[in-house]
This record gives structure tokens, C-alpha cells and sequence, in this order.
């Protein structure tokens, strides 16, 4: 399939994980995407293994914590391609913590990458959106529909951006911007984030792991790969009729 031949798409965090199957997922679809993260060797290492490919992407340095790297980052690829047609809020962290164990300092880390650099995403993109027509998914997680006690900070920020998506994505079709908003909801996947977080509760760790794994039906994580493709899909014209919707990728978690 060539669902977006000729569309040009910005995936932030995308140097692992989600972002990178997902960048990589739009570029055989035939897209040109941008592919965006915090360290240029990162993004070197993960491009390198589909390099073969040939597949139209670029590597770009990006804070999304910082409004001014958005400005640099959605003018940069409107002054090379002349349009941005898809925006995917990839990026994004988080720590294994209690509220009453969360710092000052995790709090407005988490908030600064998962809330805010959404929040600069949109705004972004809208400005060169709204006259064109795109679409956005935002990364939001299983975390804002459902408590999980470790994760305090971070299903706050995943909250708010379900939220946020909903009231971008009522204000855009109200004014008339041909632009679809919608959130993804994955469950536990096999990524660098988890793993990092996992190691953080040590000893604990493999006690964890094991007891999410119990609560999820199909009794196993998600490969990066299976939540890409029903990203592609939010952002393909299959999805034309839905805005402000949240799409709930993860094995059935939530469902019991």
C-alpha cells in the first residue's frame, strides 16, 4: 500500500520504539518523513539497519521540551517540502513512581516532554495546517484511562493529553480547519522506555513485568510494530470521518 505518497510526515521520538516503526511504517507507505529525536547518533544507529531500503527519511535534532525547536523544525520542513501533512507526538518519557515518591523534579520533567511538547506540536502544526488540511496523533496512553499506582506523573501528562486532543480536535472542526486530531492509547510495549523504567525498580523489576503481563488478556507485550500501523491508520484518509477520538491499542487491558 501507498497510503501517503507524496505526504510529507513529522514523527517525533522516533530514534527507537513506537516512533521509530512508525516513521519507518510511513516511509513504505511512501511518505516523506522527518524523523525527529534528541541525540544524532541515536538516529544515525536506528536508520542504519533499513538503510537497504532506501526509504525518503531524514534525521532531524529536536528538543520538543523547547517552543523555539518547533518554530526551527515544522519552518525547516515546510521550506524544503513545501507542506506538512502529518504530525505524530511521539515522544515522550517517564519514571516508575508513587505520588508520594514523585519529585518536584520528575514532575516537571515528565510534564515538560509528554504534556508541553504535545501542547508546542500542535500548535506548530496547525499554524501550517489549517489552510492545507493534516493530520495529528498524539501519544497518549492506556495510563490516562485507567490507575496505574507506579506511574503517577506520567498518566497525568498522558490525561492531559487525551484531553488536550479532544479540545484541539472540536476547535480545529469548528473553525473550519480541515485537520483531524486524534489520541492512540497504547498498552504495555516492548520498548526502550519500558525497559529503562524497568530497570530503574531493580530488584523488582522481573515482579513488575510479570504481573502487567498477567493483567493483559492476549498475555504478552506489544511490538512496536502493532501499535504503528493503527497510528497509520488514524492518520490515513481511511480515517476521514474521526476527530477527537481515542484509538485503545493494548491486548485488552482496559476491556476487563
Amino acid at each position: 500500500m501507498k497510503r501517503f505518497e507524496g505526504k510529507v510526515v513529522l514523527v517525533t521520538g522516533a530514534a527507537s520504539g513506537i516512533g521509530l516503526a512508525t516513521a519507518v511504517e510511513f516511509a513504505r507507505e511512501g511518505a516523506t518523513v522527518v524523523a525527529s529525536d534528541l541525540r544524532q547518533d541515536d538516529l544515525d544507529a536506528a536508520y542504519a539497519e533499513v538503510s537497504a531500503e532506501r526509504l525518503a527519511i531524514e534525521c532531524r535534532v529536536q528538543d520538543v521540551t523547547q517552543h523555539a525547536a518547533w518554530t526551527d523544525t515544522v519552518q525547516a520542513i515546510v521550506a524544503r517540502h513545501g507542506r506538512l501533512d502529518v504530525l505524530v507526538n511521539n515522544a515522550g518519557g517517564g519514571e516508575f513512581a508513587t505520588i508520594e515518591t514523585t519529585t518536584l523534579e520528575q514532575w516537571r520533567a515528565v510534564n515538560a516532554v509528554n504534556l508541553e511538547g504535545v501542547f508546542f506540536g500542535m500548535q506548530a502544526a496547525i499554524a501550517v495546517m489549517k489552510e492545507s488540511g493534516g493530520a495529528i496523533v498524539n501519544n497518549s496512553s492506556i495510563t490516562a484511562l485507567v490507575g496505574e499506582p507506579m506511574l503517577a506523573a506520567y498518566s497525568a501528562t498522558k490525561g492531559g493529553v487525551r484531553a488536550m486532543t479532544k479540545a484541539a480536535a472540536v476547535d480545529c472542526a469548528r473553525r473550519g480547519y480541515p485537520i483531524r486530531i486524534n489520541s492512540i492509547h497504547p498498552g504495555y510495549t516492548q520498548t526502550k522506555l519500558v525497559a529503562t523504567a524497568l530497570e530503574s525498580l531493580g530488584e523488582r523489576a522481573d515482579e513488575f513485568a510479570a504481573a502487567a503481563t498477567a493483567k493483559i488478556p492476549v498475555g504478552r507485550l506489544a511490538e512496536p510494530i502493532e501499535i504503528a500501523r493503527p497510528i497509520l491508520f488514524l492518520a490515513s484518509d481511511d480515517a476521514s470521518y474521526m476527530t477527537g477520538a481515542e484509538l485503545v491499542v493494548d491486548g485488552g487491558y482496559v476491556a476487563e
